[in-house]
């Protein structure tokens, strides 16, 4: 499980774009992300770096917490 801030993530449109970036990545990953505090868990057995970099490619700014 890896956890990120993701300080532009400010509508549901960004959770769907951020959960597509992921799921391009791992078809069964799972995306728990928040709104309000600007985190996202996944649940993945990809790295969390390239987690990361795909979320980034998706035009968000990415910190791992």
């Amino acid at each position: 499980m890896a956890q990120f801030r993701v300080s532009d993530m400010t509508c549901s449109g960004c959770v769907k774009a951020i959960t597509g970036a992921v799921q391009d990545l791992d078809a069964a990953a799972t995306v728990d992300a928040n709104l309000e505090t600007k985190h996202v868990v996944i649940a993945s057995s990809v790295p969390a770096a390239a987690l990361a970099e795909a979320m980034r490619d998706a035009g968000f700014t990415v910190e791992l917490t």
